[in-house]
């Protein structure tokens, strides 16, 4: 009788020997001869490796296998690592509870505007457009929002300014703590004007801090804690002198804050000598600011000091070239005399540039006079104007000049007198010395660098408040954008930069050791501790992976990308598969992504 085909099969055996396992494939199949199942081998697959003899086996069992690119269709791939730390950041501080107790639509946009300025900072319809291509417009519920959307959300948000100002003041500012603040300016970008009507109401033009002088700008203040973590943001017109903005702030500080004591610390232009005098009437509020050069010569004028430290008399100088002084020019205030060394020689060496630069573009001009190229006093005057107008340094100059004839030559004394106050700067404060010693005093007031560390990230590194192409201050028309809004919504996002800043500074260039500012000469130029300086030599942490930048990290954990595939069969060939079923896979976070993502997590908040 013939034999009637059956099926093919795997057959495993396994067997001990002198201790050792021995595994045998064998391929066989089984049949129908005389009416009984027989079986044969076919062939031994032992040598074979195990996932291949495991393929052969599914084989034999009816599943189908196709190349892995028709397995299944990749339709889109997402960076979404980098969003994924920022939303974690932002749901660690309470971002969402800070904006709004209840959700909202408004809420959902404005979450997205902060991560995004954080993330991409872009124009509000080129943001619309780059959120999704992360997975920021999915994750923040924001994926059918315009730029009309945007600019509705963010009247919305500024209508809650004073709100949130408040919460963040009671989270970091405490009684008889310390306040900073200081002031900075961007300019406007675009054709403006106030005469056609296009310009914002606080365009003004006034004293540059971008060094874009001759065009409009705003102003506005930041105020932070001690630490520099910012906790109110105030716009102001673009002329406006820095001290006039102060006593708002301290009203805000009393009135809405509801903190009574206080210390506020500001440089020597924001805190004059006219705004102490209504500080004093406040009651409650202290001040640690310091004195500009005209006040410090002064000083040094009527021997209160002594510049030259052979000399002995009150200049009482010890190893931190640091001491204290009193003045009956500053009834009930404490006057801390620095000098630093280092200082002095670079504002010495500076200088003698600057004069050098000066001499030779004067000889230009002298040259031309000589060869009766640049002739009449009036024209050789403005061309002379140009040169010693350039470089700040007019007053060490003696001018003679005719019509036909022009002689310079440097006032000795007046150099000498101003390199007399090289390295010299005196920290003025009314607070009491058995509160903050001399050295806490100059301490905090170089905490003012925090400050500017935030305008810095405002403006240039990370967040680009400028250029401003608003228009109007709040919301006239329609389509306006408000630009008080607009500074406030970088302000949220530098808040939660701040604590991202915080919390990965093991894995950044930044300083670890922050314990050791509280204890280092604070007139001695800043040093980084040994490990920030081991860190920057070798640009790798002993485990071998890289030392990172802020930016340079979020690229890192962009690499976390998130795909949404279709499987075998459900490929949208046609518009009746648009609505296959789909699966997403998200890469696999390497040992430095997810330490990132594990440092957010373990912050202190």
């Amino acid at each position: 009788m013939p034999k009637r085909t059956g099926a093919a099969y795997v057959v495993t055996t396994t067997r001990r020997y002198k201790g050792r396992v021995y595994h045998s494939h064998l391929l066989r199949r089984s049949f129908r001869e005389g009416g009984k199942v027989r079986n044969e081998t076919l062939g031994n697959l032992s040598h074979l490796p195990e996932p291949l003899i495991a393929m052969i086996h599914r084989s034999l069992k009816g599943e189908t296998f196709v190349p892995v690119g028709e397995a299944f269709t990749i339709r889109r791939s997402q960076p979404h690592g980098h969003v994924e730390a920022v939303q974690r950041m932002m749901a660690r501080l309470g971002i969402a509870t800070l904006i709004a107790g209840k959700p909202c639509r408004e809420r959902d946009i404005v979450l997205a505007l902060i991560a995004s300025r954080i993330l991409s900072p872009h124009t509000k319809l080129a943001t619309t457009r780059w959120w999704h291509t992360t997975t920021l417009a999915d994750e923040g519920g924001v994926a059918d929002v315009d730029e009309q959307d945007c600019y509705a959300a963010m009247d919305w948000l500024l209508t809650r300014q004073d709100r949130i100002q408040k919460k963040l003041a009671a989270r970091h500012l405490k009684a008889d703590g310390l306040v900073l603040y200081d002031l900075s300016s961007s300019y406007f970008e675009g054709t403006t004007s106030h005469a056609a009507g296009n310009a914002c109401p606080l365009a003004r033009r006034g004293y540059s801090r971008d060094g874009r002088h001759g065009t409009l700008q705003v102003n506005y203040g930041l105020m932070t804690d001690d630490r520099g973590c910012p906790v109110a943001v105030s716009v102001h017109e673009g002329n406006v002198a820095d001290p006039t903005t102060l006593m708002p702030e301290i009203t805000r500080i009393k009135d809405e804050f509801g903190i009574a004591q206080f210390v506020m610390v500001g440089d020597r232009g924001m805190i004059s000598s006219t705004a102490i005098a209504t500080l004093r009437d406040h009651g409650g509020i202290d001040w640690i600011t310091a004195l500009k050069s005209a006040s410090i010569r002064a000083l040094v004028e009527d021997k209160t000091i002594q510049p030259d430290l052979s000399l002995p008399a009150a200049w009482l100088v010890d190893e931190t070239n640091l001491c204290e002084i009193t003045h009956p020019d500053y009834p009930g205030e404490r006057l801390v005399a620095c000098r630093n060394p280092e200082l002095a020689k670079l504002r010495a060496h500076k200088r003698e540039e600057l004069l050098q630069a000066t001499e030779e573009a004067l000889r230009t001009i002298q040259t031309r006079v000589g060869a009766g190229r640049l002739t009449g006093q009036d024209k050789i005057g403005v061309a002379v104007g140009r040169v010693v107008n350039r470089y700040k340094v007019a007053k060490h100059f003696t001018l003679t000049l005719t019509d036909t004839t022009l002689t310079f030559a440097r006032k000795e004394d007046a150099i000498a007198a101003e390199a007399a106050l090289d390295g010299i700067y005196i920290i003025r404060t009314s607070v009491k010395a058995e509160r903050l010693d001399s050295a806490s005093c100059v301490r905090h007031y170089q905490s003012l660098s925090q400050v500017e560390r935030a305008f810095r990230s405002l403006k240039t590194v990370d967040l680009k408040v400028r250029p401003i192409h608003h228009r109007l201050s709040d919301r006239a028309l329609p389509a306006a954008w408000p630009v008080r809004a607009h500074i406030f919504l970088c302000m949220l996002a530098y808040y939660v930069e701040w604590h991202l800043k915080e919390a990965w500074r093991e894995l950044l260039f930044t300083d670890e050791d922050q314990a050791a500012k509280t204890t280092r000469d604070p007139v001695a130029p800043a040093e980084r501790s040994a490990g920030a300086k081991a860190k920057i030599a070798r640009r790798h942490h002993e485990d071998g992976t890289p030392v990172h930048s802020f930016q340079t990290l979020l690229t890192e954990l962009a690499t976390i990308v998130r795909n949404t595939g279709h499987a075998a069969g459900n490929a949208c060939r046609t518009s009746a598969e648009a609505d296959a079923p789909t699966f997403t896979v998200t890469t696999q976070s390497n040992p430095l992504q997810r330490r990132a993502l594990d440092l957010i997590d373990q912050l202190a908040v």
